[in-house]
């Protein structure tokens, strides 16, 4: 409960601090726009759908992609951790491949699929592949070789060694992982959504972009709001339960 006040109070402070910065005209308002008509545009488009419609659309975009860099990498991850060959040519790749920016793809997705959902999807791939695959290849080679081999002195085959001791053991490396492949594939997403106009659905992103050609400040902080807000509510719903989780099973927790 204390931090759940300590939390509120900060952002009513934030808040009013965002408020006394207009009323002092630092700033134009059509640059600098007012937290409540931020609100009044937030309550707006909640009321015609237009926010939910467009989280709709991002949502299912984000999660199909990740779902696919996440069945893609791990294994990847598992290919590169035990075999050299695959980590000096594959591994070599995911790791330049991680450094380049996620809107890079982005030219590369409309060239190869058009105006298309594939190109979406694509670059949600792209951004969040390499960091699945890193994170399952560090967290393989960092478990105790002495796990493995207690495992098959004990008659385990090596399906079994796999999928119950390296796995697991390995699991606080691929969930980290698998948070960084989050936050690159949220901005894979928001960087081909501002640049693929595209008429199968209209994501956050283009909402933004259209608050930029409208010069309407108070929809573009408004998006950008309800992004971090969705953002902060996944990483409370998923990640950080399966986190505890871990903790508990490690016994890595806070005492």
């Amino acid at each position: 409960m204390k931090r759940v006040l300590s939390s509120i109070i900060f952002f009513v402070a934030l808040v009013a601090i965002w408020h006394f910065v207009v009323l002092t005209g630092w700033k134009p308002r059509v640059l600098l726009p007012d937290p409540f008509a931020v609100g009044e545009y937030l309550k707006a488009s909640l009321m015609d759908g237009t926010i939910f419609q467009a989280s709709k659309v991002t949502l299912w975009r984000l999660f199909t992609g990740y779902g696919i860099g996440i069945i893609l990498g791990i294994p990847l991850g598992m290919l590169t951790a035990k075999f050299r060959f695959i980590e000096d040519t594959v591994g070599v790749l995911a790791l330049g491949l991680q450094t380049l920016p996620s809107v890079c793809w982005v030219p590369l997705g409309i060239m190869w699929f058009g105006q298309t959902e594939a190109t979406m999807l694509f670059v949600v791939i792209m951004g969040s592949l390499w960091s699945v695959t890193i994170s399952t290849d560090n967290g393989i080679r960092n478990v105790p070789p002495i796990f493995a081999r207690a495992a098959r002195t004990m008659g385990a085959k090596q399906f079994y060694t796999w999928t119950r001791v390296i796995l697991p053991a390995s699991a606080p490396f691929i969930l980290s992982g698998m948070k960084q492949g989050w936050a690159f594939a949220w901005r894979s997403l928001m960087a081909a959504e501002i640049f693929v106009p595209i008429l199968t659905g209209f994501g956050l992103g283009q909402v933004l972009q259209y608050g930029r050609d409208l010069n309407a400040m108070d929809q573009v902080i408004g998006v950008m709001l309800v992004i971090v807000i969705i953002g902060l509510v996944v990483d409370k719903v998923l990640f950080s339960p399966i986190e505890r989780l871990l903790h508990r099973r490690w016994g890595t927790g806070k005492a």
